[in-house]
């Protein structure tokens, strides 16, 4: 079971293909795109360390959203 379905994009490749390009176009190396996605990694680093994406807390996601 996923977590997310996946979108229509995703499915085609293209997201895939975007990604691809803009890494070989060094996007992802330039310092003002570390910058503006710097409080995004670190909210993904602490939830990362509490262990917020583990099977367990997915399972008990679920099982709330199902409740409301």
């Amino acid at each position: 079971m996923r977590y997310r379905r996946p979108s229509i994009r995703t499915l085609l490749g293209w997201t895939r293909t975007r990604r691809r390009i803009e890494r070989e176009a060094g996007v992802y190396s330039n310092p003002l795109w570390k910058m503006d996605h710097a409080m995004p990694n670190a909210e993904r680093r602490v939830k990362r360390h509490a262990e917020y994406y583990s099977t367990p807390m997915k399972l008990f996601r679920l099982i709330r959203r199902l409740g409301k």
